[in-house]
């Protein structure tokens, strides 16, 4: 049985450390060290591990920010649960966790970024959280030595989680497709990837400086899709 809780000492931040590792494939140089996992739960971010008994198999991570007007919200920088743990919803779980302890804090904006060619992880984020996304931000965090991204620049879409309130239901103006074999074609055609981040990223920049927001995400076997529109 999954249990969510605070991450309570040394030992377990370098347990985050090591399935970054195995979740990743990240090198050294992109982990994030222990001393960050001290730094967030001392300044008011969220360290929350998802364990099996004594042993822990996912992670989320969040730091405290400040938007330009002064409000407080966090921003959730990591969240990982290795491969033979997916199906047991500890992602949702964690994203729960996340949410009632930001709420109890007075907290009503989570934020983060994903991979916009990920399928699984639109999912997650739009669907079944119910997160929206109005912002693309071009290789954001550089080069990265991660094997998910294959060389590919780390373009990330801004998640915004309004845990206050439902999101709204406006009419679907546009859509922007991304093949579920989107992995696979970046191991066997990088070109091919490549070519189709350039397209859908021209597309979602003109579609936010338009007004638009990503409200919703479809799913099949061939494809997912981005469903946007506009809100008020």
């Amino acid at each position: 049985m999954t249990e969510i809780r605070d991450m309570a000492n040394h030992a377990e931040f370098a347990d985050a450390v090591q399935l970054q590792r195995i979740i990743w494939g990240w090198e050294d140089l992109d982990l994030l060290p222990v001393r960050l996992f001290v730094v967030a739960k001392s300044i008011g971010g969220q360290v929350l591990g998802a364990f099996d008994g004594d042993f822990m198999f996912g992670f989320c991570m969040a730091l405290p920010g400040v938007k330009p007007d002064g409000s407080i919200y966090l921003h959730s920088h990591m969240l990982g649960v290795l491969p033979e743990y997916r199906d047991t919803d500890a992602g949702f779980q964690l994203k729960m966790a996340q949410r009632d302890k930001a709420l109890a804090r007075g907290i009503s904006l989570i934020e983060w970024t994903f991979d916009p060619l990920e399928v699984k992880n639109a999912y997650f984020n739009i669907e079944k959280v119910g997160a929206v996304a109005r912002q693309y931000l071009p290789n954001h965090y550089g080069t990265t030595t991660s094997r998910l991204q294959n060389g590919l620049p780390t373009d990330r879409l801004v998640v915004e989680w309004h845990i206050a309130r439902e999101r709204m239901k406006p009419v679907i103006e546009a859509r922007i497709p991304v093949p579920t074999d989107i992995s696979e074609i970046k191991r066997s055609n990088p070109v091919q990837a490549r070519s189709l981040q350039d397209h859908n990223r021209e597309r979602f920049q003109e579609l936010f400086a338009a007004g638009m927001t990503v409200v919703g995400f479809e799913r099949t076997k061939e494809s997912g899709v981005y469903l946007l529109g506009r809100m008020e």
